[in-house]
């Protein structure tokens, strides 16, 4: 097993990003869930030969990024939620570029967390979150 990386990358801290950016929009804050927890950590662990940002098959939500150096599972989130200015809410859609991630981090029905982040073998970081109950349903408004 891959043991987690930590420093801007605890529960708290992803709780905290998420948290803030769905305040921003006035949608409630998510908790941290333990089972969602465990699958990103289960997940994130089998991209640690590849550290391909390659979507999981399951129920949940799910946000990927990947960086280098002393990239964090803050610096992920911050990727996800600086996506918002692509997001054009009275059309709900992405305009100049993608902004699904931003809308996952603020779906107004996730109420369950759980992010992990791991070292691949090529020096890479690749960071998921997971979201209970998943979001980005086409024609639904994330707020």
């Amino acid at each position: 097993m891959v043991r987690p990386s930590f420093g801007q990358n605890s529960p708290q801290d992803y709780l905290n990003a998420h948290n803030a950016a769905r305040a921003q929009v006035s949608v409630g804050p998510m908790t941290w869930d333990s089972t969602v927890a465990a699958y990103a950590q289960s997940y994130a662990n089998q991209r640690v030969s590849d550290c391909n940002l390659v979507h999981s098959d399951s129920d949940y939500g799910e946000n990927l990024a990947k960086g280098y150096g002393s990239f964090t599972g803050v610096n992920a989130v911050n990727l996800w939620v600086a996506e918002k200015t692509h997001y054009n809410y009275s059309s709900n859609t992405c305009v100049g570029g993608e902004c699904l991630h931003y809308t996952q981090v603020v779906w107004r029905d996730s109420a369950r967390l759980g992010c992990a982040k791991v070292q691949c073998s090529s020096g890479w970081w690749f960071t998921t979150c997971n979201y209970d109950l998943p979001g980005n349903y086409e024609g639904e408004h994330p707020y």
